[in-house]
């Protein structure tokens, strides 16, 4: 994955991506903030709206918040304990050895990740910490799962770019060249969302966008349609689950 070029799959869609992408829970970022030699400063790279951000900023004294896309920043929260950069994940701008833990929620499938490892490696502290994680399709009940698995596959799944393999693989084959650490807990984010809700997360979906720039109609309207017995009631709220795959390492010492 060398000289890949900034892959801009969401700031068409950054307001909705902002709205409707779920939050990852708190359990997280207690762990993350345990696998850092000290809690001074964190990096959290193409931090999109800056969900991870804010999580890390309830455990760090500063983090950098940085993404290649300005319109992505535009949407995110401030907090007096984070600094936005616009900056690309293989040349952060961050001095050498300033950074005890290094963060890339959902984002790592898609950077030229030797340089980004080699960029991580030079900002970590000894002993600092490199942590990134993924989601796949959510859970939702069975029913509702059957016709969302047929749209991921079958409707959008022509169009996810092939980055997505690795995310759909749990990143269990994704390159992480770190001494890893040996027990992993096992976290998830859940949201109860009305069908709406639902409706408009998938619309942030790359995949879905692509449908749209494709075919020139949006393919949600029908999905509704056959998601309306299964769901009930679309002002009815369901718990959406999504398991976190996680790889975590230590740099150099």
């Amino acid at each position: 994955m060398s000289g890949a070029a900034f892959k801009d799959h969401f700031s068409a869609k950054s307001d909705a991506y902002a709205k409707y992408r779920p939050s990852y829970p708190a359990e997280l970022f207690a762990w993350l903030a345990t696998l850092a030699p000290e809690r001074a400063r964190a990096w959290d790279c193409a931090t999109g709206n800056g969900q991870a951000a804010l999580g890390l900023a309830q455990h760090f004294a500063h983090v950098i918040a940085t993404d290649a896309s300005d319109r992505q920043l535009a949407h995110a929260t401030p907090h007096e304990r984070i600094e936005y950069r616009v900056a690309a994940a293989e040349s952060s701008g961050l001095d050498a050895g300033s950074v005890d833990l290094v963060t890339v929620a959902q984002a790592a499938h898609w950077f030229d990740l030797d340089r980004f490892y080699a960029e991580a490696r030079r900002v970590l502290r000894p002993d600092g910490a490199i942590v990134v994680w993924a989601y796949s399709v959510c859970a939702i009940e069975p029913a509702v799962d059957r016709v969302v698995g047929r749209f991921y596959r079958d409707v959008v799944g022509p169009y996810w770019p092939p980055e997505r393999g690795a995310v759909d693989d749990h990143y269990r084959s994704f390159p992480f060249p770190f001494p890893e650490v040996d027990r992993v807990p096992e976290f998830a984010m859940e949201n109860e969302w009305s069908l709406d809700d639902f409706l408009g997360y998938l619309g942030t979906w790359s995949a879905t966008q692509g449908f749209v720039r494709a075919k020139g109609f949006d393919p949600l309207p029908a999905l509704r349609a056959e998601l309306a017995e299964p769901w009930g009631e679309s002002s009815t709220t369901r718990r959406v689950r999504w398991p976190l795959h996680i790889r975590a390492g230590h740099g150099p010492r």
